[in-house]
């Protein structure tokens, strides 16, 4: 069931943050980064977002987060987090379709890890097409992706 969080409870903060530590921590793995940015944020850096949260619940359990944030015409993915003990469900592609389907706006768009061969799949599959790339000054060569919605 996919549900609305509400971010600003600590509660709901914390065990988005628990999900986030679990996923981000094997993709920092798989794209072999010794200095993973999205593992620095904490839950009061989730707290204090003013994006919006939606959480997969499988068995009561938190398995998957998607944050989005709107502006313009454009619906951005700002992260996409999947519990490992709920990979290969399906979840990831359910939370993408949701917030699509959801969505008024002109186009969506999604940065990733060139190294993130799994995400970029994911999102190729939901026909998003690669526009940029670019390495930031934390090292990690990243690429932007969109699609029209």
């Amino acid at each position: 069931m996919i549900n609305k969080l509400n971010n600003k409870n600590t509660e709901i903060a914390n065990i988005i943050f628990t999900v986030f530590q679990k996923s981000y921590a094997i993709e920092a793995n798989l794209i072999e980064a010794l200095n993973f940015p999205p593992l620095a944020r904490n839950t009061e850096d989730i707290k204090k977002s003013e994006t919006t949260f939606y959480g997969f619940t499988e068995n009561e359990c938190l398995a998957a987060v998607i944050e989005v944030d709107t502006n313009s015409q454009c619906l951005d993915i700002c992260s996409l987090t999947v519990d490992p003990s709920y990979f290969k469900k399906g979840i990831a592609s359910k939370l993408i379709n949701y917030v699509l389907e959801m969505s008024d706006l002109s186009y969506a768009r999604v940065e990733t890890a060139v190294a993130n061969t799994p995400a970029i799949n994911l999102y190729k599959k939901h026909g998003f097409v690669e526009f940029k790339r670019w390495t930031p000054s934390h090292g990690i060569e990243k690429l932007a992706m969109s699609v029209v919605t």
